[in-house]
């Protein structure tokens, strides 16, 4: 196969590789564990090479912890904003770590948490997700430690909380973030909650997701150091990291077709596909603009503006401006970068359209198809 028609999602296995040895690394360097957050990236049939390099996976609720228990089968660690109690029945057979979001919850929870066996013979353990209530991100809605913020426990909130079974903390508050605002979340811990780090009983710290690891201008030294000195400082035994966005970025495509050149006014708009709303959402709800590449490019000419629009029936469902060096026309092939986080796991059959399918690719066995989706993945969603 030469290259897999569109629409189609692309995962570059041996980029995805590099990423995965850049997190080992830091792994060993800083003596910390690395799971992999499936909230950003859940590709089963990734999960053995995946598992080679890292962990385990951190879930947000039973679905994606069942996919990481039947599909890697190493740590499962579980954080919920909320637990049913049938689904936290599920969840005391496999999990490795199960997160409370707050006081309520585990004082819910407390006494069937507790008389599980596997919590006595040490194969399950209990945690809080803490805010530290500093916020260092630059887009609102998705700060976690804003003023009405439903994730964590303020420090506040623990006063006088008695926290018998409870064994580590747990913060996220990062989001495609670098070593320095990790520095000041990490003081703001200290100053809150340095005091609960301390007891004897407490003995890991999950720093959660955000961190831009694998971005070549991270400061990874910079993160050992501060892994290393946080165990240290509370006489820890383990430290978690849950990235998502570092596992799988610069690894994967969306594969898309021009099917029509439609214009309004002075405006040029090239009908694709794929549509932003069903299989990109994040670029109208961060919102952002990933960047395209053109096919036969051509000879560089004065740039000509497109938006780029998708074949749902939403009036929103486009992107741009985009530039390109020549006239686009029927049947052009555009590639949108870096699909692969944060994408696949959040596209829908909006509209029926048709769903990109998955293929893996590698220099040394080239393409291979993972899914291909139909009419009948459309009727199943809600038939």
């Amino acid at each position: 196969m030469s290259q897999p028609a569109s629409p189609s999602f692309i995962v570059d296995t041996d980029l995805l590789e590099s990423n995965l040895q850049i997190l080992a690394d830091v792994s060993t360097e800083a003596e910390c564990k690395i799971v992999l957050a499936l909230k950003a990236f859940a590709l089963p049939s990734l999960f053995p090479l995946i598992g080679r390099y890292l962990d385990g996976c951190c879930a947000s609720g039973i679905h994606e912890a069942t996919l990481s228990h039947e599909n890697m089968g190493k740590h499962t660690l579980v954080y919920s904003p909320a637990y049913k109690p049938e689904e936290l029945q599920d969840l005391l057979e496999f999990a490795s770590h199960i997160d409370f979001n707050s006081i309520h919850q585990w004082e819910r929870f407390r006494e069937v948490c507790l008389a599980h066996p596997r919590y006595a013979n040490g194969d399950l353990q209990f945690g809080l997700r803490i805010n530290p209530e500093h916020s260092t991100g630059s887009v609102e809605k998705y700060d976690p430690c804003g003023p009405v913020s439903r994730l964590g426990i303020t420090r506040q909130s623990l006063i006088d909380v008695d926290l018998t079974g409870i064994s580590g903390l747990h913060f996220h508050t990062l989001c495609e973030q670098f070593t320095d605002d990790l520095a000041s979340t990490l003081d703001a811990v200290h100053e809150c909650f340095g005091d609960l780090l301390s007891r004897a009983e407490i003995s890991w710290l999950n720093i959660g997701g955000g961190h831009w690891i694998t971005k070549p201008n991270y400061d990874r030294a910079q993160l050992i150091e501060l892994i290393k000195k946080t165990k240290e400082k509370y006489h820890l035994e383990e430290l978690w990291i849950e990235p998502g966005e570092a596992v799988a970025i610069h690894t994967g495509t969306l594969e898309a077709s021009v099917l029509d050149i439609v214009e309004n006014g002075e405006e040029k708009i090239a009908i694709l596909d794929v549509s932003p709303t069903a299989h990109m959402p994040d670029t109208l709800e961060m919102p952002y603009l990933p960047e395209v590449i053109l096919q036969n490019q051509g000879k560089a000419t004065d740039k000509i503006k497109y938006h780029l629009g998708g074949t749902s029936c939403l009036a929103g469902d486009q992107l741009g401006p985009y530039y390109f060096s020549r006239a686009l026309k029927l049947g052009d092939r555009i590639s949108f970068q870096d699909m692969a986080h944060y994408t696949m796991v959040k596209s829908t059959f909006f509209n029926g359209v048709t769903h990109p399918s998955i293929y893996l690719h590698s220099e040394q066995d080239g393409y291979s198809e993972v899914k291909k989706f139909g009419y009948q993945d459309f009727f199943n969603k809600l038939g």
